[in-house]
């Protein structure tokens, strides 16, 4: 590690918000990945000088929301992780809309919106996400998608302009939005909901918290569904008459449970996982002729 990253960091960040050599196993859903060089928490305001400082360095640079789409290869991630975390994931309501720091985790947003008798994100409630990182991919469940509900985003340029793209301009399509393509970091958004009874909009979300709990292997470390859903489709359906319910790679397994799923029983490499997943894609193309494409993003050093 270079000297100069680290001098890059503290010249913006306080000690407590930097780490070195931080496992990212702690970090990811999958639980799974080795040691990041630099781990970097930033508050709102401090992710532009941050960025700016550490650019002027040569240091590689990734950021992360709350790693629920990663798999981090077991040697680690070489320069800085950037967290979109806890230290912005402030909350405010106005009206029937909410305006979220990219950090608040998904779930704890729809909780307070619920609360506040706002409906619109019940379906989105129980994805295992940040905003940041749901807007980014535009995440969705049970026909419900980001593009849903969101007025407007705030984003930092790859150019470290700030700036605020409405709806419209967010390019969203299935699993993407123009942040993907420019490279920008999602600091905040806006979402408009719509007027609901506090009582009933609990009632769906308990509903859909059932219905997943039943359905998918929630108990078990995962970096949720694995595969995007091929056009005409269902992956998890594809793997499953493929023969692979179950499938094992050391401790990485195509779950039991959801065949869309690959979990990690306990203790699983990332070269587990890789391998797993290159195994269904190859059987399913040789069954079907269909080529499944992960939506599970692969970082750092394999």
């Amino acid at each position: 590690m270079q000297d100069s990253w680290i001098r890059a960091a503290r010249s913006v960040l306080e000690e407590e918000q930097i780490r070195m050599d931080e496992p990212m196993s702690a970090h990811t859903t999958f639980r799974i990945g080795g040691p990041a060089d630099l781990f970097l928490e930033p508050r709102k305001e401090q992710v532009g000088p941050l960025l700016a400082a550490l650019r002027k360095t040569d240091i590689p640079l990734m950021i992360l929301g709350n790693g629920s789409d990663l798999l981090v290869g077991d040697k680690g991630i070489r320069g800085a992780v950037i967290h979109i975390g806890n230290e912005m994931d402030q909350i405010g309501i106005n009206g029937e809309q909410i305006e979220a720091q990219a950090g608040a985790p998904l779930s704890r947003v729809a909780r307070q919106a619920q609360r506040a008798g706002l409906s619109g994100m019940e379906a989105l409630s129980g994805i295992p996400g940040s905003l940041g990182g749901a807007v980014m991919m535009n995440a969705g469940a049970y026909g419900s998608t980001m593009e849903d509900v969101i007025a407007s985003v705030e984003v930092l340029t790859e150019g470290g302009e700030i700036r605020n793209y409405s709806l419209g301009e967010m390019h969203f399509s299935y699993r993407h939005s123009r942040i993907r393509e420019e490279g920008s970091v999602v600091l905040s958004a806006v979402l408009r909901l719509k007027r609901g009874e506090a009582g009933e909009i609990d009632a769906v979300m308990t509903d859909l918290t059932r219905r997943r709990t039943l359905k998918q292997p929630l108990e078990m470390a995962s970096a949720g569904s694995t595969f995007k859903r091929p056009q005409g489709y269902f992956a998890g359906k594809l793997i499953q008459d493929a023969g692979l319910r179950g499938y094992r790679v050391g401790q990485a397994q195509v779950s039991e449970k959801h065949c869309g799923f690959v979990v990690n029983r306990g203790g699983a490499s990332a070269a587990e996982v890789r391998q797993l997943m290159a195994d269904v894609q190859a059987k399913v193309k040789e069954k079907f002729g269909v080529d499944l494409e992960p939506e599970v993003r692969f970082v750092g050093e394999f």
